[in-house]
């Protein structure tokens, strides 16, 4: 059992495997009702910027990958590097001129806004920590290990090299995701 630094018991483990066992994710936490951010979610105040901050005037410049000639000689590995720096600098990037049709990749986002729109009871089905399934929805894939848990939920879907049967994505994205995969291996 561990402490929190205000004196009062608190067993994280039992905490997380509650909020795991659930299959629910984090809007599943949110559609119940709750009156207060679970304590496995929130990070230490020696973790956390104590600085307040105006952002208004903040300039952020995301990290955008070009695929633009990603086949030409040199540039793969180029993007590689970018790609590595980008996610171990910010943990996440923009991806340029992949040649993913817009309505394609709009279709994709809604479709996964379909998904995790649907009742717990469907989006159960799918929830899963085994990394050996193609599809899985899960809220935080290190939840267990992290120090404290990121307020997300995440829906994993194998595209390529080796797909699952459409059966195997969920049905409200099934269509949407096919298309993508169409689109990706013409290309390819």
């Amino acid at each position: 059992m561990a402490s929190t630094g205000n004196g009062l018991d608190y067993d994280k483990e039992q905490e997380l495997k509650a909020f795991d066992d659930t299959k629910a994710g984090v809007k599943g936490l949110v559609d119940s009702g709750i009156q207060s951010v679970p304590k496995f979610f929130v990070a230490p105040s020696e973790e956390t910027c104590n600085e307040k901050s105006d952002l208004r005037h903040a300039h952020f410049n995301v990290p955008i990958i070009d695929l633009r000639d990603i086949d030409k000689d040199g540039v793969r590995c180029e993007i590689v590097k970018e790609i590595g720096i980008a996610s171990s600098k910010w943990g996440f990037f923009q991806v340029v001129n992949h040649d993913i049709p817009q309505d394609i990749a709009d279709e994709v986002i809604e479709s996964i806004r379909r998904f995790n729109e649907q009742p717990n009871h469907v989006k159960e089905k799918f929830y899963s920590r085994d990394k050996t399934k193609k599809v899985r929805f899960n809220s935080n894939f290190d939840l267990y290990k992290a120090r404290f848990a990121n307020w997300r939920d995440t829906l994993s879907c194998l595209m390529a090299p080796n797909p699952p049967p459409p059966e195997e994505y969920p049905e409200a994205c099934r269509y949407a995701f096919l298309h993508l995969l169409n689109n990706i291996q013409r290309r390819a």
